[in-house]
């Protein structure tokens, strides 16, 4: 690539990022509760408008990632699509919340309660008398009994993703009239409310065949605000109408339009109108806000140095380049830059809304072998982070509350959720040095040659997996931090490519679940007398000839910057206390699956969702692995392999227990469980960065609350929308 080719990309990344501070401008609050489960660490960001100011009428598109592969939320290849299609055309009995926590549909329910648990747990359901099918059927006990004995995992001709729930169900039957639904369990579930949403007629339902295929490409009956017209693979979208026998309150919109667009083109997509509502990533949001900021309608940057607003040779930020320069330019680079800020000019109908998204950035440590075996090492590596800096690294420039995640369980402002991080300890580097030192790792010991397997999970599989991606152009290659002073922002090394028997010391007996002291759960700090390393760096360590190497596993594709640099922090360090990080880009089509699944990792960043029922979605993440029938280790989601007797009996515990309160509690513990084992350390709720046309109302980053899709769309003429939250409150 010619010198000019890369000049021009950076005159284009120099518009989109003039200062890191484009979205910090201003910083959402964080909320504070006496409540110990909170508020949400940010309010939604939607425009929130009466439905009195919204036009009747119009058509909203969306972005997708993809067209999905099936229509039936409860298959294993359903995906986002799938919910947000799901969301709008079917029934559910319970719905999210503004904080996450389900509350009763209305439109569907008149009410829903536990009327009896002794000899058995009964839930009566009473439904709107108005509910019915698109076909003009009555909701009622037959698709509550065909959905239960599809997901009751009873029948294995039924390709089911889950069974959670619907497998306690004992019987299902009509109560005392049509409207009444009766659902007897065999064993007391808490989380039934999670059941029966979404809900499909018993015509998907009923059969295998009905089950498999029959919901992959259309749904034919359908009971919501809107419709499914039609499926259009060709074009990539999926269009929803106006349901005309919706007995709620009717759709706004005349149609929603679900469009495929991948991440990387959506700013383009924006620009052409080819999408009006869109997530995008950070740099995409950047040169939003800078689009409007060139009319004067954004938010004013901090922090931007003089260069960007007073040097006479600096880039203009409405024409995105100095006079000196545009004489440079090849006519191809004028043609793609003078497209470019015909984008931006396009782009200032748009503004970024931004909130948090109900999921969390964790790092993963993988307790399978090697180092991080021993929960020594594990919560070394755990105590070396500053995790309110790594959350700052992500969230500062969004203009977001950098507050690092308390729980593996919930999120501020859920029910569930407590900060039980004090199980594990605070960030103490010389605490780091101390408990390495116990399990053996010392400064200065014999290493063996470097072409000797040095210590870290590295099979084979990984290795020959990790060439392919790099052969493949899939992978930005590997450095190492730690290694002979090496700068870890310099990610170059003669190997790659330039870019930019377990100890078991916690079992769980020791924390009940009261607030923990300074010095966390008992193992959480070397035995009394261990002295931590003499010096405030530490080199590299070693045990056994070894060095204290581990192999961080990340992926390379769009929107992955922010994990990288989240990496590099993380290494650095690490790289204090004596650890070593070799830092291996992949591509993403193989990051889960030949890396995650497979256990070739000992670091890994990747993000979990937070459930309103953790005891029933979280119990398969955090599960103790056990061996299968054929040798192998059934791990289920628990890709870290670490995991307890004592938490999965919470769990069983939490599910089974019928009052609310007792039922949170039990998951507060469960978590400090997990905490203290050292298997995966939250570090940040993830951001929501929805761009909008500025018209649109009741849309954007959503929060942890469920859409109401019949309150999205357009701003009449002359009206004005509410000023979207900047807390949880």
């Amino acid at each position: 690539m010619s010198h000019d080719g890369v000049r021009l990309r950076a005159v284009m990344r120099s518009v989109a990022f003039l200062t890191a501070g484009a979205l910090a401008v201003p910083t959402l609050a964080a909320c504070g509760s006496d409540d110990e489960s909170g508020k949400p660490l940010a309010g939604q960001d939607i425009a929130p408008a009466g439905r009195d100011l919204v036009a009747d009428g119009g058509t909203l598109r969306w972005a997708v990632d993809d067209v999905p592969e099936t229509l039936n939320a409860f298959q294993s290849d359903a995906d986002d699509a799938t919910t947000r299609v799901a969301q709008a055309v079917l029934p559910a009995m319970f719905r999210l919340d503004a904080k996450g926590r389900p509350q009763r549909d209305a439109d569907y329910l008149e009410s829903a309660k536990v009327v009896d648990t002794s000899p058995k747990q009964v839930v009566l359901y009473k439904l709107d008398q108005q509910a019915v099918w698109s076909d003009g059927r009555e909701i009622g006990a037959a698709d509550f009994a065909a959905q239960w004995r599809a997901l009751s995992g009873k029948d294995s001709a039924y390709w089911t993703a889950r069974n959670a729930g619907y497998d306690r169900i004992e019987k299902i039957e009509r109560g005392a009239n049509n409207l009444e639904v009766k659902v007897t369990f065999s064993r007391p579930y808490a989380d039934w409310k999670a059941l029966f949403s979404p809900l499909y007629p018993k015509d998907v339902m009923g059969t295998p065949d009905a089950f498999n295929d029959g919901a992959r490409r259309k749904l034919k009956v359908t009971a919501g605000a809107f419709a499914l017209q039609k499926v259009d693979r060709k074009d990539k979208e999926i269009v929803l109408a106006r349901n005309p026998h919706w007995w709620g309150r009717p759709a706004k919109l005349s149609q929603l339009v679900l469009a495929a667009v991948p991440l990387d083109k959506r700013a383009a997509a924006l620009a052409d109108g080819t999408v009006d509502l869109a997530t995008v990533d950070p740099a995409d949001a950047s040169r939003i806000v800078l689009a409007g900021r060139a009319k004067g309608t954004g938010t004013p940057l901090q922090g931007a140095s003089a260069s960007a607003t007073g040097d006479t040779e600096s880039k203009d930020e409405n024409k995105g380049e100095s006079p000196k320069e545009k004489k440079q330019l090849s006519k191809k680079e004028r043609k793609a830059l003078a497209k470019y800020l015909l984008q931006q000019d396009e782009l200032r109908a748009f503004t970024v809304r931004r909130s948090f998204e109900p999921a969390y950035t964790q790092l993963a440590l993988n307790g399978s072998a090697g180092p991080l075996a021993d929960e020594r090492v594990r919560r070394a590596v755990a105590r070396a982070l500053d995790r309110e800096a790594l959350a700052k690294v992500v969230l500062t420039p969004l203009g977001l509350p950098a507050v690092p995640v308390g729980s593996h369980l919930a999120l501020s402002g859920q029910a569930a959720y407590a900060d039980n991080s004090g199980a594990l300890g605070d960030h103490d580097t010389a605490e780091a040095q101390a408990l390495l030192a116990d399990a053996g790792w010392v400064p200065g010991g014999p290493v063996k040659d470097k072409g000797e397997k040095a210590a870290g999970a590295e099979g084979k599989k990984g290795r020959k997996a990790d060439d392919e991606a790099a052969s493949e152009g899939g992978s930005d290659g590997q450095y190492i931090v730690g290694e002979d002073n090496k700068d870890p922002q310099d990610h170059t090394n003669k190997h790659g490519h330039g870019d930019e028997g377990s100890k078991h010391l916690a079992d769980g007996k020791q924390y009940d679940g009261r607030k923990v002291k300074q010095g966390g759960a008992p193992g959480a700090y070397a035995p009394k007398g261990t002295a931590a390393p003499a010096g405030a760096k530490t080199g590299t360590l070693a045990k056994d000839g070894k060095p204290l190497t581990l192999r961080f596993v990340l992926p390379s594709g769009t929107g992955s910057e922010s994990l990288s640099a989240v990496a590099d922090s993380i290494s650095r360090m690490l790289e204090k206390v004596g650890i070593r990080t070799e830092i291996t880009k992949v591509s993403d089509d193989s990051y889960f699956k030949d890396h995650i699944a497979s256990g070739q990792y000992d670091l890994a960043l990747y993000s979990w969702p937070a459930s309103a029922f953790p005891a029933t979605d979280a119990r398969p993440i955090f599960a103790k692995p056990v061996p299968a029938a054929d040798g192998s280790l059934n791990v289920e989601q628990n890709y870290t392999r670490v995991g307890t007797d004592q938490v999965d009996q919470l769990f069983d515990q939490a599910a089974s227990t019928l009052d609310e309160d007792e039922s949170a509690a039990l998951v507060r513990k469960a978590d400090a469980r997990i905490w203290a084992a050292a298997g995966s350390i939250p570090l940040y709720q993830r951001p929501q960065l929805t761009a909008a046309r500025k018209t649109i109302v009741n849309a954007g980053s959503f929060g942890f609350q469920t859409p109401v899709y019949e309150d999205m769309g357009f701003l009449k003429k002359g009206a004005k929308a509410s000023a979207s939250p900047s807390s949880g409150s």
